[in-house]
């Protein structure tokens, strides 16, 4: 589908340069002299590699579409990771570089996305959010006020993230999947 250099939107997927790029930002600029035209940085879907690219109203760009399939994520096997699709029960392996730093949120039976074209895997999509627990962290210093800057832990997963003084080991915690980066206490179950 063909759509203008100005209708490119953050999360279009096009296929620029005989590759496909995935755009993060969009700004609409309108200079004093000359016409207007949208900065639009891109991502390579396949290399990862960042583009900062003008596209004026005039131009077209093929605008892509992924297919998107529901799969549940089963267990790692070495440097292998196991989805199953939900419709047809197949099982597909990826490589652990595949999803990059974020495969440490994987959990036993967590439903994710897989997008494809054209029959290549090009991403996987996460809850943006994970439940996980606090193993070791520093104990709170009596007299400490809330207000001070935040403490090393380490999480259930593994993953060292910063967390509030009044966080302590044992409780469940609820992390950015994206950001890497806490949010909030879990909710009591």
């Amino acid at each position: 589908m063909k759509i203008n250099g100005n209708e490119i939107r953050p999360g279009n997927v096009i296929q620029h340069k005989g590759q496909l790029w995935a755009a993060v930002k969009t700004q609409a600029v309108k200079p004093g002299k000359g016409g207007a035209f949208n900065q639009v940085e891109l991502k390579n879907l396949i290399e990862g590699t960042k583009l900062n690219e003008r596209f004026r109203a005039s131009e077209t760009v093929e605008k892509i579409r992924l297919e998107q399939k529901d799969h549940q994520f089963l267990y790692a096997e070495g440097d292998m990771m196991v989805f199953m699709d939900l419709e047809t029960y197949e099982q597909i392996e990826l490589e652990r570089d595949f999803i990059g730093d974020r495969a440490v949120f994987l959990q036993d039976n967590m439903n994710v996305v897989l997008e494809s074209f054209e029959g290549k895997q090009i991403g996987v999509s996460l809850p943006d959010q994970v439940v996980l627990e606090v193993v070791e962290t520093e104990p709170v210093v009596k007299g400490q006020t809330a207000a001070s800057s935040n403490k090393p832990s380490i999480l259930d997963n593994g993953l060292r993230i910063m967390v509030p003084p009044f966080i302590s080991t044992g409780e469940k915690i609820v992390v950015d999947t994206n950001e890497m980066i806490y949010l909030r206490r879990a909710e009591a179950e």
